[in-house]
């Protein structure tokens, strides 16, 4: 593996990243909307004086850790895209790049992406309505690692499928975070979902990360949940990692045998 192809890749998508506003007001622009948004609608639902928790920590942080895994997954995802877009995409694998040092390029961009949209709301949340990220001390740290390690694998995830499907495939990328969250108990309880959605959630790990994050708001989580759930979490995250790489790398070597990587960039 060569770090210098590797960041060869990365450096790409952060002129790309640079040289346009109109990708930086894409990428938080929204952010900045979505955390003030929700900042006052929390405020308000806290003025009603019936919940024995504050909205704002419980909204506020829920928003921020899924738009730092949502900002990871469109990372990746806009990064492949740009090479379909830029033509430049048969370009990369007609040099010695591997697939492995491309796909560490692109997740790497995205990395920078995700922590900047994750540092922008966090200000804002702080400034504007007092939310501190960290209110629960360090055990963030491995619930944000567990949202980044699936927001990497839901993002290799889609660019295989884009890769299989062809570049009008990439509308299957925007909408899978937004209905993950519905099953993920991102803003509610999963004892909030149907039974049959409890199972569905149980198969992924923000459902995990969530659940614990809420416990200890509360206060009402254990030691040994907390750790039971990260546990669980992160071993789904990193067996939908692998799988997610393993696919894209199947698509890749299909689409290199069938001549389909020479005429992709065709099919736009």
């Amino acid at each position: 593996m060569n770090l210098k192809r590797i960041y060869a890749v990365f450096v790409r998508q952060l002129y790309l990243l640079g040289n346009n506003p109109t990708r930086i007001a894409g990428n938080f622009v929204w952010l900045t909307i979505a955390i003030i948004q929700w900042g006052f609608i929390s405020k308000y639902l806290g003025s009603l004086g019936k919940a024995n928790f504050n909205f704002i920590t419980v909204i506020l942080g829920a928003l921020i850790l899924w738009e730092f895994l949502t900002r990871i997954q469109q990372g990746i995802m806009m990064a492949f895209l740009e090479d379909i877009w830029s033509n430049n995409l048969i370009n990369f694998f007609a040099s010695p790049l591997r697939i492995s040092e491309y796909t560490i390029g692109m997740v790497s961009s995205s990395i920078v992406t995700g922590l900047l949209g994750f540092l922008i709301m966090s200000v804002i949340a702080g400034l504007g309505f007092g939310y501190d990220i960290f209110i629960i001390g360090l055990s963030m740290i491995p619930f944000v690692t567990i949202l980044f390690l699936f927001g990497m694998a839901l993002g290799i995830f889609i660019c295989a499928m884009i890769f299989q499907l062809g570049p009008t495939a990439e509308w299957l990328g925007w909408p899978i975070p937004m209905i993950l969250s519905l099953i993920s108990g991102v803003y509610y309880p999963i004892d909030t979902l149907p039974d049959f959605l409890k199972l569905i959630a149980g198969l992924f790990p923000p459902a995990y990360v969530f659940e614990s994050l809420r416990a200890q708001l509360e206060l009402v989580a254990t030691m040994q949940m907390v750790l039971d759930n990260l546990a669980v979490g992160l071993a789904l995250a990193l067996f939908y990692l692998f799988l997610s790489y393993r696919l894209f790398l199947m698509v890749y070597r299909h689409s290199l045998r069938s001549g389909k990587l020479a005429r992709f960039n065709a099919s736009i």
